[in-house]
C-alpha cells in the first residue's frame, strides 16, 4: 500500500511537469504503435540523471533520432535530461506509475523490482571487457533484458561505464589489505557495502555528487569509480594514486514500461531494439576514447597509474559475497547461472 501511495504522489508530482514540456505522461499522441501516423505519433518520453555532454545521453539522442528515422515520424522519444523529472529511483517510480515511458538507470538500481538484478553490482563477474561485451551482447542476454514484463519494465540495453578501480590521495591499492583502515566511499548499494567490507575496508556510501568535498576534507581517504571520474568530477585534484583492480563492471541500461512495450507493435519493437543496438555499438568506441583522454589528461595532473595489482586476491577476498547472494537471492543464482552457460556457449 505505501509503495502504491508512493507511485502515485510521484505521478501526479511529475505529471504537470512533463505536459508542460510538451509531453503528456507516458506516453501522447495515440497509444499503439500500430494507430501512429507521422501526422498523429507515438511519443514517449524517456527521462534521465546524466547532462547533455555525457556520452551515454548522446547515445540515446541518436537512439531516438534513428527510431524517428525508421518509423519513418511514426514514433518521436523525447528526452529529458539533466534529472529534470527527477532521480534515477523517482525515475523509475515515475515508469512503473506510468508517468514515463523510459529511463536509463545503473543495472543494480533495477533489484528494487527484479532480485537478479543485484547480480550487477557484484565484484568480478566478469573476467575482462571483452568477457563483458560477449556476455551483455548474447542473445540469452538479450533474452533476459525483455523477460521482465511481469516486473513492470523491460530492458531494451546497456551501456557500458566501465571498469570500476580504486583510487586514494597517496596509498597504492595492491592487495585487499591494503584497504585496512580506509574509509572508502561507495555507492549506496547493499553489493558496494557489502564488497568493500569484505575486502576489509570501511565503506562510505554517499552520493557522487559529495566526492570531491569529501575527499578535500578528509572525510573519506578514496573512493572508487572509472577512470573519467578523475576528470570530468575534478577527483585527480586531489587523489594522486589510481589502482586498477577493476573490481566491477556496472552497465547502465536502458528501461521502458512493460506497459508501453506490449503497446508497439512487434514490427516496431524489433525496430527499437536494432536501434537501442546501434547505440550501443556507437557507445562503445565514444567511451573508449573517454577513458584514453581521462587517462592522459588525469597523468598531466599528477596521478599515477597502479597496474602491478593482485586481482586473483580481490577475486578471493570477494568469493564467499559471491556465494552469499547466490543463496540469499534465487534471481541472481539463475542469472549469474546464465552468465555461465554463455561462456561456454561461447567457448
Amino acid at each position: 500500500m505505501k509503495k502504491n501511495i508512493a507511485l502515485i504522489l510521484a505521478a501526479a508530482l511529475v505529471l504537470p511537469t512533463v505536459i508542460a514540456a510538451g509531453g503528456c505522461g507516458a506516453n501522447s499522441g495515440v497509444s499503439n504503435s500500430a494507430e501512429a501516423t507521422a501526422e498523429n505519433p507515438m511519443v514517449l518520453t524517456l527521462a534521465h540523471g546524466l547532462s547533455e555532454t555525457h556520452t551515454v545521453h548522446i547515445a540515446m539522442t541518436q537512439f531516438a533520432d534513428e527510431v524517428k528515422e525508421k518509423t519513418d515520424g511514426r514514433i518521436i522519444i523525447n528526452i529529458f535530461p539533466n534529472g529534470q523529472l527527477g532521480s534515477e529511483t523517482e525515475n523509475l517510480e515515475q515508469l512503473q506509475a506510468g508517468v514515463i515511458a523510459m529511463t536509463k538507470v545503473s543495472a543494480p538500481g533495477l533489484a528494487t523490482y527484479n532480485e537478479a538484478y543485484n547480480t550487477f553490482g557484484l565484484p568480478y563477474i566478469f573476467n575482462d571487457t571483452e568477457d563483458f561485451y560477449d556476455i551483455m551482447d548474447s542473445e540469452d542476454m538479450q533474452d533476459f533484458f525483455l523477460s521482465s514484463e511481469e516486473d513492470g519494465f523491460v530492458t531494451i540495453t546497456y551501456f557500458t561505464s566501465g571498469a570500476r578501480s580504486f583510487y586514494t590521495k597517496d596509498k597504492a591499492i595492491r592487495v585487499p589489505e591494503d584497504l585496512k583502515g580506509l574509509k572508502i566511499r561507495v555507492q549506496d548499494m547493499k553489493s558496494q557495502t557489502d564488497m568493500l567490507t569484505a575486502l576489509g575496508g570501511t565503506p562510505v556510501a554517499m552520493s557522487y555528487g559529495d566526492v570531491y568535498t569529501a575527499l578535500s576534507t578528509g572525510i573519506i581517504d578514496g573512493t572508487e569509480n572509472n577512470e573519467t571520474a578523475l576528470t570530468t568530477g575534478k577527483h585527480g585534484e586531489v587523489c594522486k594514486v589510481y589502482s586498477v583492480d577493476q573490481h566491477a563492471m556496472i552497465p547502465d541500461v536502458m528501461v521502458m514500461s512493460a506497459k508501453v512495450w506490449n503497446n508497439i507493435a512487434p514490427e516496431d519493437q524489433e525496430i527499437i531494439l536494432q536501434c537501442a543496438h546501434d547505440a550501443t555499438e556507437w557507445h562503445k568506441e565514444a567511451w573508449d576514447q573517454a577513458v584514453d583522454e581521462a587517462i592522459t589528461e588525469a597523468e598531466d595532473m599528477g596521478v599515477e597509474f597502479v597496474y602491478d595489482v593482485d586481482k586473483e586476491a580481490f577475486r578471493e577476498a570477494t568469493a564467499g559475497m559471491i556465494d552469499e547472494y547466490r543463496e540469499e537471492y534465487p534471481g541472481v543464482a539463475d542469472l549469474l547461472d546464465r552468465i555461465d552457460g554463455i561462456r561456454e556457449e561461447e567457448e
